[in-house]
Formats: structure tokens, C-alpha cells, sequence
């Protein structure tokens, strides 16, 4: 196996990242320092990152309804409340992309580098649906056609969207990009403050009945209807 692909396998990093760590001379083979993440390793080749043994382990993909308040990180160096802190695992998870502090709802924790990095990465385009409360109400039927069309934004225009008032000031929002507070910036666009967000699709995943705070282990299926929204129908070995 590819050196990039163990450590993602091994749940360190994504495919990419992991790749990083091993331009960045943080990795290891058999004590010694590799600069190529192609390098053809096994569980014998003692792969390090940072001086940690690392190896391929079983996957696990989580949902986690989110509270707002909490970040989207494995740690933080403010000591504030983390995701992975509310999934109960002994695999090392991370976050799929992220939600802002002040968003809810559905986000999905890993330790399958590769997936995690289709599910991201804007050429697979994975939809994320999202439910804002905005002011003032109601939204125009102007200010959804131009959602739909796509608006433009200080960092360029966004792609067309989904758009629909589910009631009176309240906004569901359907985008395959994964801009920096994406809908709050698009919302504001077009002339309406975002309240309250929660974030309720991500691929063929609904955020569903799951408590806030709560989280789920994904069946095989569930993570199986994931790999193929990315056009993954295959799993590489």
C-alpha cells in the first residue's frame, strides 16, 4: 500500500493531508525520514508520524447532531468543547469538512482518511443541506430565484442552489460547495440575516430524529450510499 494511503487508512489524515505530513518530514519508515508518499509500506514497515507508530485500523463513520457552541475539530487550543469530545470511540475520529461554532446539526466523524477527502473535496460535489432562520421574514420569491441562479460573493460567484421558504423566515438551503460560512454570506447577499442555523443533509444522510449532542455509528449501507455520492462504487484495496 502507498505510504499516503496507510497513514489516511491508519486514520492520522486524509489522503491529502497526509501527504503534507510526509513533504513536511514528519514521517517515518523504520526509523528513518521519507519524503515519498508513493513509498510501498505494509504493517511490518513501522510507520511513524511524529514519532507515533501509526497503522491501518478498522473504520468507523459516525453522524453527530452537533450543538451549537461546540468546534468542529479533534482539539482546541482554547479548551473549548470539541466533536470528537461527544462521540464515544477508541478509533482516532475527525471531523468530514466543518460546521462553524454557532451552527448545528449534522456533521460526520471519521477515521476513513480517504472518504472523508470525497466527501470535501468540490469536484465530487456532496450536497449539504442546511435550514436557516433568517431576518427579516418572509423571504422574497426575488431573493430565492437569485439563490438558485447562484450569488456572488466577495470570493467569486457560487454555483446554483435549492432554494425553498419552508415557512414565513424560515430558508432551506441545498449547496455542493463548502465555502467558509457559505449560507450566512449567500443569506446576506440577498438582503437577510441568518438567526439561527442547522445544518440537516450531508450526501444521502438526514440529520433525522438524532438528539442534539447525541451521535450514531453508520451502518454498512449508510456509509456505502456515502461512498457513492462521491461516484466511489468500488473501494479501492
Amino acid at each position: 500500500m502507498r505510504l499516503a494511503k496507510y497513514i489516511a487508512h491508519s486514520g492520522v489524515a486524509s489522503r491529502r493531508a497526509a501527504e503534507e505530513l510526509v513533504a513536511a518530514g514528519r514521517v517515518t519508515v523504520a526509523g528513518e525520514a521519507v519524503g515519498d508518499p508513493a513509498l510501498d509500506v505494509d504493517e511490518r514497515s513501522d510507520v511513524a508520524v511524529d514519532g507515533r507508530s501509526v497503522s491501518p485500523e478498522p473504520r468507523e463513520v459516525h453522524a453527530l447532531n452537533k450543538p451549537a457552541g461546540v468546534v468542529s475539530t479533534a482539539r482546541d487550543t482554547h479548551r473549548r468543547p470539541t466533536v470528537t469530545e461527544l462521540v464515544p470511540s477508541a478509533r482516532r475520529l475527525y471531523p468530514v469538512g466543518r460546521l462553524d461554532a454557532d451552527t448545528s446539526g449534522l456533521i460526520l466523524l471519521t477515521n476513513d482518511g480517504e472518504l472523508a477527502e470525497r466527501l470535501t473535496h468540490p469536484r465530487y460535489g456532496v450536497e449539504k443541506v442546511y435550514r436557516a432562520r433568517v431576518s427579516p421574514a418572509p423571504i422574497s420569491e426575488r431573493a430565492l430565484r437569485e439563490l438558485r441562479g447562484g450569488v456572488v460573493l466577495e470570493d467569486g460567484p457560487t454555483s446554483p442552489a435549492r432554494a425553498s421558504q419552508l415557512r414565513a423566515g424560515l430558508l432551506e438551503l441545498a449547496i455542493r460547495e463548502g465555502r467558509n460560512r457559505q449560507v450566512r454570506r449567500m443569506c446576506e447577499a440577498v438582503g437577510h440575516r441568518v438567526v439561527a442555523l442547522e445544518r440537516v443533509g450531508f450526501g444521502p444522510l438526514r440529520l433525522g430524529s438524532l438528539a442534539v449532542g447525541q451521535s450514531r455509528p453508520l451502518g454498512g449501507a449508510e456509509v456505502e450510499r456515502l461512498r457513492e455520492a462521491t461516484g466511489w462504487k468500488n473501494r479501492p484495496s
